[in-house]
Order: C-alpha cells, then structure tokens, then sequence
C-alpha cells in the first residue's frame, strides 16, 4: 500500500508544473521525502478513528493528512528529537521484511528533512488540529547561502564560519569559507578583525552592500 500510494503520487507528480518568473517548470519533491512522510502516516495514525489517509497534490504543495493527533507526548515542537510509536506492533512486523519501508522510529521523518533541504527545498511544515497532523511539502527554494548570510547580519552584528554553516546547513567549513570569500569579492562582507584567529574570525555588512547585492541578482 505504501509502495503503491507512493508510485501514484510520483506518476501524478510528473505531470504537473507551476509557474516561476513566467515559465513552467516540473515539480521536483525528493521521492524518498514523500516515501517517508506516506510511511510515516501509515505507521504512527490512529486506527481508532474511522478514516483514511489523504495524500493532496496541489501545483505547489503535498500534502499528507492523517486521522488523529499526535501520539503520546510527541508535538509539532519535539517531533524531530523525541521518539513514540503509537502502533509498536505494526512498526515491529514492518521492521521483520526483507525490504521494509520504515526505518527506526523517528528516522523516517530525520530523512525526510534531511532530503528536502539537499533538494535545496524548505523542510516539510508539520501542523496538527483536533482531529488530525496534516505534512506539507511545499515546493519553494530555500534562500541561497548569501540571502541568508545577508539576512542573518541585518539581524545580528557578526557571523562566523560555524554561524554559517549552522545557518545554512553546508557541512564543510572550506565550502562555507569559499562563500564568505566570494562575497568578500563582490564587497558585501568584510572581516571585523583580519587578524583574528580562525577560531575568532568573522564578518559583519559592508555600507551599500544592499544595492551591490540586488545588482548581482539582477545580473545572474
């Protein structure tokens, strides 16, 4: 059932775009978040409620909804970082196939997220209501890694390269410092200390860094 819902989302999936900056343009949803965010519903909803799953497909959204709230002590807040399982026996049996479709309690949804931000998509929005969690995937771009550098620092006074890569979820500190160099060039940045040590080492805006970075855009 899993399998089957999660090829008929993908067929259907295929033949829909939506519109950016006047053109169209295919959807492009990671195949192993929709897998499973649909596992995730089929394992943990509440059989005690006399309803089906609902998978919703839209021109810029998925949308998973499934019968009852969330079990135990889990809430939209700790979803990530605590584990419960409604339905233990069901996750056990699951657990016993040679190819099973879940993974450990909990790790499902790590995964789906996890794949959704390497698609450089933004994470799946969970929401619960009286009678039901409902998983969006939506299909927007996350801001690339100088949008957020910029809008962290009209925020906050500095960034350091763990700052950065906390922010944008780029693990290597080369690649993070490659980032930070390319908009040292293009005058966005400028080190607070040059001569900091690389454990202190940071950067805050530069004056006019606004309009230099909307003409970069404009020029890409």
């Amino acid at each position: 059932m899993i399998e089957r819902a999660r090829e008929t989302v993908l067929q259907v999936m295929g033949g829909v775009t939506y519109k950016v900056v006047g053109k169209y343009e295919a959807l492009r949803y990671p195949p192993v978040a929709i897998h499973e965010i649909i596992t995730n519903a089929v394992l943990h909803r509440d059989y005690g409620i006399k309803d089906d799953i609902h998978i919703n497909i839209y021109d810029n959204r998925i949308e998973v909804v499934s019968p009852g709230k969330l079990p135990g002590h889990i809430t939209v807040e700790n979803i990530l970082q605590e584990r419960y399982a409604r339905n233990p026996k069901i996750v056990r049996l699951l657990n016993k196939l040679p190819d099973p479709p879940n993974k450990d309690i909990g790790e499902g949804l790590d995964t789906a997220f996890r794949s959704m931000r390497e698609a450089r998509l933004k994470p799946p929005v969970i929401q619960e209501s009286e009678n039901s969690v409902r998983v969006t995937l939506r299909h927007e771009s996350i801001a690339s890694a100088e949008e957020q550098i910029i809008d962290y620092l009209e925020r906050n006074r500095t960034i350091r390269n763990r700052d950065g890569r906390a922010l944008t979820g780029i693990a290597s500190e080369n690649a993070m410092k490659r980032i930070f160099e390319r908009m040292r060039k293009n005058r966005l940045i400028e080190p607070v200390d040059p001569r900091a040590t690389r454990a202190t080492f940071s950067y805050r805006l530069v004056d006019g860094y606004k309009e230099r970075f909307q003409s970069l855009q404009v020029a890409d």
